[in-house]
């Protein structure tokens, strides 16, 4: 495949950090049993990684700005180009010796997500799109799958943990969806179950409480694969909005009308507040 001078460098950058956390990663399941533990080694091994990431595109872009995850928004003099980055998607896979973790670099410009890469280093799979270019597997262009019942398609979707989302709303989803599907998986890694979606793999994919540097990769990604990609309640897709719903035509909107059964049946069991005394 030709790939741009900019995408070049977007997929040269991610497979330098890749090298990164993948001799990391080699040491987690020695630091598994360790007194001190591994959390500490997987914040530097991501810390790293996003070091890599930021000197490797400043150096080729000085005046672009960033969005990143551990260094947070990054003004650049050229206010119509951003990197957002993810350098390590899949931080508790990486903890626990789980080879699903990805490196995600999209290119923002004026808003919008022109350019994206995941790569992930452990399975050396490199997905990578530009807008009207199409989107690609290593050198291999992908589609979304065509299924069009829902009672084949195997789904993915991310689940709320300790301390964060709507564990109670998700438990609807899932309940919902289990009776619909073929089958639901919970990957760990937003980038690569985006990346899933586009090389045909999963039928679909719906998550909330996302960051940019989660999915701006990997909608262009779908995109470029001939899907849809929106907001879980069908709305124009913003990447800073924290949800994504995604899949071929036919699953995109059966998996939305489903969410909403779901949602609507979550909603209604909410306690509805007491009316107050009038005063």
């Amino acid at each position: 495949m030709a790939r741009s001078p900019l995408l070049n460098v977007m997929t040269q950058t991610a497979m330098k950090a890749g090298r990164s956390l993948t001799r990391d990663f080699g040491e987690v399941q020695n630091l598994q049993v360790s007194m001190k533990g591994p959390a500490d080694f997987v914040s530097n091994a991501d810390r790293k990684a996003e070091e890599i990431v930021f000197q490797e595109l400043s150096r080729v872009r000085p005046d672009w700005g960033f969005l990143m995850e551990e260094r947070g928004a990054i003004e650049g003099k050229d206010s119509q180009h951003r990197w957002i980055v993810d350098p390590l998607d899949g931080t508790t896979n990486f903890l626990h010796g789980i080879p699903m973790f990805a490196v995600s670099i999209a290119l923002e410009r004026d808003g919008e997500i022109v350019a994206g890469v995941v790569f992930n280093p452990a399975s050396d799979e490199l997905y990578s799109a530009e807008k009207g270019g199409g989107a690609f597997l290593n050198d291999r262009r992908i589609r979304v799958a065509a299924r069009q019942k829902l009672p084949e398609a195997l789904i993915g979707a991310g689940a709320p943990f300790l301390g964060k989302g709507d564990h109670a709303r998700f438990l609807y989803e899932m309940r919902h969806m289990m009776a619909e599907t073929a089958g639901i998986r919970r990957m760990g890694a937003a980038s690569l179950d985006l990346a899933y979606v586009a090389a045909g793999r999963f039928d679909g994919f719906w998550e909330r409480g996302l960051s940019p540097w989660d999915v701006a990769a990997g909608a262009i990604l779908i995109r470029e694969a001939g899907g849809f990609v929106t907001g879980i309640d069908g709305a124009k897709f913003d990447h800073v909005s924290g949800e994504v719903a995604c899949g071929n035509e036919y699953m995109h909107k059966a998996l939305i009308a489903q969410l909403k059964i779901a949602d609507t049946a979550y909603s209604a069991r909410i306690p509805k507040p007491a009316p107050t005394d009038a005063a």
